[in-house]
């Protein structure tokens, strides 16, 4: 059998301290979030209506495909820098930096979607309770409108998303077990009222919203129709972001050969029909035009007095709910920093582990400060979409690797091996690159700039610092 060697001063650094609890809790606790208290609603009453659960079983689906071969890839190389260590593994130095810069734009911009998402729930929470928060420190200075149009909101900063960040980077410093085992406690709290939400709804659900189901389109690509189907996948990609956190986690989890592949396939498939359940009751129990506002489901639960009751307590549910989110993808950007670190991609201050909490104090905190500057000040649409561009990117170099590896390495061993490989890897490529087709083209220049800074960094800096590889795959090397 091939074998897989791995730098020496990788290992000892981080601790070895999750069980398969912590890893599929992480999972969980990453993909349900913003995508089911945020960007369901949005999705529905900007693009899908209605057929919103169609857009989130085919992302489902290309989710499903990336995860086996996510799986495959995470069983044989424990190693924390994920889809960015799977590149370095199979094409080399600068496809890894690509994708590497990517996951950047994809955490750091997810962390701070949430955090939007979760400052408008706070919000709601808070106007409860007669103290609102003043609309020039609730939202970012612009706006997004439905035509991907910027106009100043008359806000400031969206200071509750700032201040959360600041908390989780704190929580984060202090340790992973001590972050794992709050992430299972919030985990529990917001799977608890998504569950409740369900089933409470599920009776109240008034047919004339799910009419029609796929809303005529309004003349414009991507708004409704199933054009605007088809692009709600690629927005609502975004809520699969938790595989690629699963796997960042690999050198502390006790054994990573089994507990990946479980973490990453187990979470989606609960959270996948968790999602499909929730959005087919949200557009059930109020219209799909309604929903487009920071907090869709508890503005879902008051359109009816049956439901009512319910609003306040998905708002601390999603309080929870999505403060866990920012926690684990601030986790996830940390090590692949770390692993970046450890190559001479990125200066080596991204690499030091604090002496008593066995953390990346530096890159965690590198990580919260660009988070909350995201968060402050740019709107929750457009961190959704390129967050989304950049997952998909990532989920396609990982399926095509996995195949490159299959030819250039087809001994070596793999505790986990994807299923019909040839059949699904390209559906997974093939259904990745469709639903980034269809987002919009601003989505697609911003992600152009973004690549053009990054190519600009790695060769000023990353290809003369960079080191021979993470770790060797023998048989890529034999002669």
């Amino acid at each position: 059998m091939t074998s897989i060697e791995i730098r020496t001063e990788y290992e000892p650094e981080l601790t070895r301290s999750l069980g398969p609890l912590h890893v599929i809790a992480v999972g969980i606790s990453c993909i349900i979030g913003a995508g089911i208290f945020v960007l369901t609603g949005q999705a529905a009453a900007i693009f899908a209506g209605p057929a919103i659960v169609i857009s989130f079983a085919i992302a489902g689906l290309g989710c499903l495909m990336a995860g086996l071969c996510y799986s495959e890839f995470a069983s044989m190389v424990p190693i924390c820098g994920s889809a960015y260590s799977y590149a370095y593994a199979t094409m080399g130095k600068l496809p890894a930096w690509f994708i590497g810069w990517n996951l950047v734009l994809e955490y750091i911009g997810s962390a701070s979607t949430v955090a939007v998402g979760w400052s408008g729930y706070f919000g709601d929470f808070m106007s409860h309770f007669g103290f609102p928060i003043p609309t020039a420190l609730d939202h970012a200075p612009f706006v997004l409108n439905r035509f991907n149009e910027l106009s100043y909101s008359g806000s400031v900063i969206n200071l509750p998303a700032v201040l959360l960040i600041a908390a989780m980077t704190i929580v984060l410093v202090m340790g992973i077990k001590a972050t794992a085992n709050f992430n299972i406690v919030m985990v529990a709290i917001k799977l608890t009222i998504v569950l409740v939400v369900i089933f409470v709804s599920i009776g109240h659900i008034v047919p004339a919203n799910h009419h029609p189901f796929v809303p005529p389109n309004m003349g414009r690509f991507g708004q409704f129709g199933w054009t605007g189907v088809f692009r709600a996948t690629g927005v609502l990609f975004f809520a699969y972001l938790g595989f690629d956190a699963v796997c960042t986690t690999a050198q502390e989890a006790k054994r990573p050969q089994r507990d990946l592949p479980l973490g990453l396939l187990g979470s989606l498939v609960i959270c996948t029909g968790l999602y499909m359940m929730m959005s087919y009751v949200l557009t059930g129990i109020a219209n799909y035009t309604t929903l487009d506002v920071a907090h869709p489901v508890s503005q879902a639960l008051e359109a009816l007095p049956a439901t009512r009751w319910l609003a306040q307590y998905v708002n601390v549910g999603a309080i929870v709910g999505l403060a866990s989110v920012v926690l684990i993808v601030m986790l996830a950007q940390s090590r692949i920093f770390y692993a970046m670190a450890c190559d001479g991609m990125i200066p080596s201050m991204f690499r030091e582990v604090h002496p008593q909490f066995r953390t990346p104090v530096k890159s965690t905190v590198v990580v919260g400060v660009s988070a909350m500057l995201f968060a402050g000040f740019i709107p929750l649409e457009i961190l959704g979409q390129l967050v989304s561009i950049g997952t998909l990117a990532a989920f396609v170099v990982v399926c095509f690797g996995v195949m490159r590896l299959r030819k250039r390495a087809p001994n070596a061993r793999r505790p986990f091996r994807t299923p019909f490989v040839w059949v699904t890897a390209p559906c997974g490529i093939a259904i990745c690159a469709f639903m980034m087709a269809f987002l919009p083209l601003d989505t697609w220049l911003r992600l152009a700039v973004w690549t053009a800074i990054g190519f600009l960094i790695y060769f000023f800096y990353s290809s003369k610092h960079a080191k021979p590889s993470l770790y060797v795959l023998d048989a890529l090397h034999a002669p």
